[in-house]
């Protein structure tokens, strides 16, 4: 990996995304979306994540966080470890999941590339964290994650996406709480 896409510095706010394997678009139901709302905010009072931006896309997630314990790495980790069996869970447990087989086929199929995995891969492994060490940066990064869904062809505001972080900014209704976006001023 290279050098450019690791957390150097502990007490940073990073940019991160990262994907479902094989960009499956699983974030399609309310039902899915929700497991990452819930571990956002179990993240957010009980392990320390400062979320100051995020859009859910259906095969990827941005955001802009922080770790107040200074473990970024093993944060986001810890994120993505317990919402993959979840989610996986959920696919399991939908009686409306029409994609069920093929999803969790291709969860095994993901899984049996990489070693260490004993049966799904939800996840891929990158996160590709950039440190976010000036203002213009914070606000290129903002801009990119708040005008995804408008340059996927969703929507053409950044506010109608629901899942975005462009909601609580501009206070329209947002789908959870955030961090005060503070280091910007």
């Amino acid at each position: 990996m290279s050098r450019k896409y690791k957390f150097h510095n502990p007490t940073a706010p990073y940019f991160v995304s990262f994907a479902t394997v094989y960009w499956l678009d699983v974030f399609t139901r309310e039902v899915y979306l929700k497991v990452l709302v819930d571990s956002i905010e179990y993240c957010r009072k009980h392990k320390g994540m400062e979320l100051f931006a995020y859009c859910f896309m259906p095969s990827h997630v941005h955001f802009i966080f922080r770790d107040v314990n200074e473990d970024p790495t093993g944060l986001l980790r810890d994120f993505k470890k317990y919402t993959s069996k979840k989610i996986v869970k959920a696919i399991e447990e939908n009686p409306q999941e029409s994609r069920k087989e093929w999803l969790l086929w291709m969860f095994e199929r993901a899984g049996k590339k990489i070693e260490n995995v004993t049966k799904y891969q939800f996840w891929q492994h990158h996160n590709k964290p950039i440190e976010l060490w000036s203002t213009a940066v914070i606000k290129q990064k903002l801009d990119y994650i708040h005008n995804n869904p408008i340059e996927a062809g969703f929507v053409t505001a950044p506010t109608h996406w629901k899942y975005s972080s462009a909601r609580n900014i501009a206070e329209q209704d947002p789908a959870f709480e955030i961090d005060a976006i503070g280091f910007l001023e």
